[in-house]
């Protein structure tokens, strides 16, 4: 892949969002908000996002989610459609990975347009502690995420409930069974373990037994060299340590599921992270992104090591590098 022009490539911003939050964050990069939202109209358009912000904010107001205050603000703040939706999007496909005592290894794939542009990091304060959001501004779950001195973590969507009919067909059957759960959407539930886990197995607890309202996976890192991936359904959890690898992309490994992947070669996308993991290649430079885990959908690479609190991550477009790569030393 190449980048689109000559053009020199954008800096990923850091944000401070530890007082003010998502709204922060917005207030700060309101480039960044206003390309996110400009492709969101376009994949989903203006009626469609208001009438899932409708639906969206009924769900999170029945639920008393903690975070609909934070959410509300940001749609405030907007004055446009989209704010309530998009903080309940979850249909992207991922590549993560790590070998015990080595960082994360993260690629995520998105087909929505601008979020590899609009790329940033927010830095974010809970009761356990201080801990880098690797997202987009109006955001206020989490997907990927560094805690310094205590874990990584990323999300990957397993595959939807097959129907035989398709994936849209998938997406639809899916819903009712999403729209009845009182739980915690798994973005929201990352970012409560960023929040308040003191460390990696308080936050492997959390996110293992706490109910979630979709399936996910999730991927951890410990600081003293902990690794494990989560399998996750609504109710039932399975637990994958690294041995020494551990690795996920959008296919089920240890649960007996048979639902078709998700995304562009989920199962060629494990087997090349698996095998850059186990020949011990060094991820620091980013040179290990490419196909097939590096594809049209990519938006986000990052490398992220709990036991240092070293970070590389760079943003992704469909003609390549959005962004200039980003390193943060402890």
């Amino acid at each position: 892949m190449t980048t689109a022009s000559a053009a020199p490539l954008p800096p990923v911003p850091v944000v401070d969002a530890r007082a003010g939050g998502a709204l922060a964050a917005v207030e700060a990069l309101p480039r960044q908000v206003e390309l996110l939202l400009a492709a969101a109209r376009r994949r989903y358009t203006r009626p469609g996002l208001a009438l899932g912000d409708v639906l969206s904010r009924r769900w999170l107001r029945r639920n008393a989610n903690p975070y609909l205050p934070e959410i509300a603000a940001v749609a405030r703040r907007l004055g446009a459609p989209g704010a309530y939706a998009l903080n309940l999007s979850y249909e992207w496909a991922c590549t993560t990975g790590l070998v015990a005592g080595g960082p994360l290894l993260r690629v995520l794939d998105w087909q929505l347009d601008g979020l590899g542009r609009g790329l940033a990091v927010l830095r974010r304060r809970g009761p356990a502690g201080e801990w880098l959001d690797l997202g987009w501004p109006g955001f206020v779950g989490c997907v990927t995420g560094l805690a310094p001195g205590r874990f990584a973590a990323a999300i990957n969507q397993p595959p939807l409930p097959g129907t035989g009919l398709g994936p849209v067909a998938d997406w639809i059957a899916a819903r009712p069974a999403f729209w009845r759960s009182r739980a915690l959407p798994p973005a929201h539930l990352l970012r409560r373990a960023f929040d308040e886990a003191p460390d990696y197995a308080a936050a492997l607890a959390f996110l293992r037994d706490t109910p979630v309202c979709a399936a996910a996976f999730f991927v951890l890192a410990g600081a003293a060299g902990e690794g494990c991936v989560i399998e996750r359904t609504p109710g039932v959890a399975a637990v994958r340590l690294a041995a020494p690898v551990a690795a996920a992309t959008n296919h089920w490994v240890t649960m007996p599921r048979r639902d078709a992947p998700r995304g562009r070669g989920s199962e060629a996308r494990l087997r090349a992270v698996e095998a850059l993991l186990r020949a011990g290649v060094d991820p620091w430079p980013l040179a290990w992104v490419a196909p097939p885990i590096l594809n049209a959908d990519t938006r986000l690479v990052a490398v992220a090591d709990p036991a240092t609190g070293r970070l590389a991550l760079q943003g992704f477009e469909r003609d390549g590098p959005a962004t200039r790569p980003l390193r943060l030393d402890p």
